[in-house]
């Protein structure tokens, strides 16, 4: 099939772009623009793989070449957006340009090329913290920050396209995925990078805060289930383990794996304002087992730690880690 993806060079995004690839699938990837040609994560693909893909460079803002690169693509894999929470207080405003603007950009692309489907990535945080766990696709909505208000209003709109003009669309929300070329900001690269670095004193922020860490390679699954499926359309689907751990929970399992004894400092300028703190995430996966047949395969602590193990074991290859800057906290 004929794939377009956007935000391709980043995390997840660049690990859907190397499945869809290795499937067969023909594949064009929409990343950032920049003066030195730097596509993120895909420069750091194989060059077999990297042949197979189509470049563009630009951004989901740009309603010209949104609607122009997309023409004649079967399937839109959106994955574009900016997401760090924190940064989200200082540049809100960056937030609804990309996060709601740039989505409403892909959906009249599609209406206009009637594009087969479009899988739209939203995020558990648009949940807030849990009235019940675990969370199903029917909990209410809660913005407490910035970021999760313009991922709900790109949720909202996405799900007013499919009603009002028949879009063939289907809303993915992954729960805390984490993995293999992460970035700083997220909870489990700030921590691996910090102790492989040789930190024997890590900042984190809230310690009590839980989250259904899922590892990519299984969100990856759940997006790639979606190609085919006539019975996602028009649906929304959490993709997580059905496990949650808290930080320090997290913390400890790493310190284990990797054989070293650390402190924990709380650093207050990485706690997010009272209001805004999610307490636990915890997904209700049924639905992706019974619509997908998605599985995860990394559940319950022992998958957690296994899938621990995995990110710590690609962090540990020293060109991965000279990437990460353990000093500097990411916004």
């Amino acid at each position: 099939m004929k794939i377009f993806v956007t935000g391709a060079s980043g995390f997840i995004g660049s690990h859907l772009v190397e499945k869809l690839v290795n499937n067969g699938h023909k594949v064009k990837a929409l990343v950032p623009y920049n003066i030195d040609n730097n596509w993120g994560w895909i420069d750091t693909f194989e060059k077999k793989i990297k042949k197979k893909i189509e470049i563009i460079q630009g951004d989901v803002s740009d309603q010209n070449l949104v609607l122009r690169e997309t023409k004649n693509f079967e399937i839109i894999f959106h994955l574009a957006a900016l997401i760090s929470i924190p940064y989200s207080y200082k540049s809100p405003r960056s937030y609804i340009t990309t996060n709601v603007i740039g989505t409403l950009n892909i959906l009249e692309a599609a209406r206009v090329n009637k594009t087969k489907k479009i899988i739209i990535t939203s995020t558990s945080e648009v949940y807030g913290s849990a009235k019940y766990i675990p969370i199903d696709e029917k909990h209410s909505l809660n913005a407490q920050s910035p970021y999760a208000a313009s991922k709900i209003a790109a949720d909202q709109i996405s799900l007013s396209y499919s009603r009002s003009f028949g879009i063939p669309l289907t809303i993915i929300r992954p729960f805390n995925t984490f993995g293999p070329r992460q970035s700083q900001r997220a909870a489990i690269p700030t921590i691996i990078a910090q102790i492989l670095m040789g930190k024997k004193v890590i900042k984190l922020g809230n310690l009590k805060s839980s989250r259904d860490f899922t590892l990519v390679e299984d969100t990856v699954n759940g997006f790639i289930k979606t190609i085919n499926n006539k019975k996602c359309i028009g649906e929304v689907i959490n993709l997580g383990t059905g496990s949650h751990f808290t930080i320090k929970e997290t913390v400890n399992m790493i310190s284990t794996i990797v054989g070293k004894k650390i402190k924990v400092i709380v650093d207050k300028k990485r706690i997010r304002p009272k209001k805004s703190e999610v307490d636990r995430l915890l997904s209700k996966n049924l639905k992706a087992k019974k619509i997908l047949g998605w599985k995860p395969k990394y559940t319950g602590k022992k998958g957690f730690y296994r899938a621990l193990k995995i990110t710590i074991n690609w962090f540990k290859n020293p060109k991965n880690l000279k990437l990460y800057k353990s000093d500097i906290y990411n916004v």
